[in-house]
């Protein structure tokens, strides 16, 4: 079992998970978030006065998976996010120790579904 974070633009939120559809990925976490990586944020400027936004706007996905879903997942995010321009995002994948579900307590592979 994964545990997949992915940082993304939030205007790539509905081809993403357009994608994961298409694959079958039905079950994720969206979350808005605030980030900064190579892009250093961007100035503008606001009623006569220069402002340096430091924090972008992005969108966080959590995503657990079966190992046999990784490979498709992960490929379903980058189609879906790439731009291929600065600040498309970034994917982490962790191995996700234990996944239990609440209302049958099942656990493992079976709880994440």
């Amino acid at each position: 079992m994964k545990l997949i974070i992915a940082y993304i633009k939030p205007e790539q939120l509905p081809s993403v998970t357009d994608e994961l559809v298409k694959n079958q990925v039905y079950r994720m976490s969206v979350t808005n978030a605030l980030g900064c990586g190579r892009q250093k944020g961007y100035t503008e400027n606001y009623r006569g006065n220069e402002i340096e936004v430091r924090l972008l706007k992005k969108v966080r996905l959590e995503i657990a998976v079966n190992d046999e879903f990784l490979d498709i997942t992960v490929k379903s995010i980058i189609k879906g996010a790439q731009t291929d321009t600065i600040g498309d995002g970034k994917i982490f994948v962790m191995d996700l120790q234990e996944c239990i579900r609440i209302r049958t307590e099942e656990h493992g592979a079976a709880a994440i579904g």
